[in-house]
């Protein structure tokens, strides 16, 4: 009877097993969702698309990536913090979603420091100022000359409020001192397609969406907000030889999946990001983008936890003093 009785112990036990549990030793077992929170064609979508090929290799499932734009990337966000925290739905996040976004929404509809669980940095990438091929200006100090001269009559895009395409242009506008008609996009891909076109003036975003438009000549690229020139694109000088010392962006992104994630399965997507952050094709194609992959020793989740509190720490005075100056231009929406 003893024994009846721990074998039937033993049975329920393995019954109480959670679903969470069984989760963790199964996953993944059936296609992973990616969910980018802007329009297709800018970088946090190439990004995505660029890492989420490997990565699906290495978790033998594949990764769905689908565009659910609006609100400056906190729409997608926002429906990432609220999914079933099973591992398989997850977020192409990035500094605009985890840093801007809090602090430039009042009503924002997740915390970005408690309501994720972060998965690993993924890539860095500067910011960069194009123009319309038709502007008049040939350089940096020439165009800002442009911006004032024109204020009012000149208009900047960006990817939505909270967007780094729009952090990018926040900070440049307020350093180089223009006040602009700014008009809000659904993401930055659709914002630099109207820049090529010249139905607006300029747009400031990471390289890895801005590369191939420059190298092709189909902008004019005024400045790159780093330290050196970018071995990509080493015609465009740096905002420090422009004049504009002070105008120096990172921009970086990562993946975030819902708060309650089980912890094996955080770290079993971690791995992936790792091995695909390792794997020379993609950071060759990452390099011909003007980004660079995150180095290991950024890769972990910790790393990526302190970093979002570190950053929103960092850029919030940076962000509503740059909102006050700008509070006077219009903002149209597209």
């Amino acid at each position: 009877m003893k024994v009846a009785a721990k074998s039937v112990a033993a049975i329920a036990g393995v019954l109480a097993m959670t679903p969470a549990v069984h989760a963790q030793e199964t996953h993944p077992s059936h296609q992973i969702t990616m969910i980018v929170p802007f329009a297709a064609g800018g970088p946090s979508d190439v990004i995505a698309r660029i890492l989420g090929e490997t990565m699906a290799k290495h978790l033998k499932q594949s990764i769905v990536i689908e565009n659910v734009a609006g609100a400056g990337g906190t729409t997608g966000s926002a429906r990432v913090a609220a999914a079933k925290p099973d591992g398989y739905t997850l977020l192409a996040g990035s500094m605009g979603s985890h840093v801007a976004a809090p602090v430039l929404y009042s009503n924002l509809k997740y915390d970005s420091r408690k309501d994720f669980e972060p998965i690993a940095l993924t890539v860095h990438a500067p910011a960069v100022v194009v123009a319309r091929k038709t502007m008049p200006a040939t350089n940096l100090k020439e165009f800002i000359a442009y911006l004032k001269a024109n204020s009012g009559k000149v208009s900047q895009g960006h990817g939505g409020v909270g967007a780094s395409s729009h952090m990018a242009c926040l900070l440049f506008n307020a350093e180089a001192g223009a006040k602009v008609n700014v008009v809000s996009y659904r993401g930055s891909g659709p914002a630099l397609n109207d820049v090529v076109a010249g139905q607006i003036d300029y747009v400031c975003d990471q390289t890895m969406g801005m590369t191939e438009q420059i190298k092709a000549g189909t902008v004019k690229a005024f400045a790159i907000a780093s330290a050196e020139r970018s071995p990509v694109l080493p015609s465009v000088p740096t905002a420090k030889e422009g004049g504009l010392p002070r105008y120096d962006l990172s921009i970086w992104s990562a993946i975030f999946a819902p708060k309650g994630t089980p912890d094996a399965v955080v770290k079993a997507l971690n791995s992936a990001v790792d091995k695909t952050l390792d794997d020379k094709s993609v950071n060759d194609r990452l390099m011909a983008l003007g980004g660079t992959a995150a180095p290991k020793k950024e890769r972990s989740p910790k790393y990526l936890a302190d970093l979002v509190s570190k950053e929103t720490v960092r850029w919030e005075p940076i962000l509503k003093t740059a909102v006050a100056a700008a509070a006077s231009a219009p903002e149209q929406k597209k």
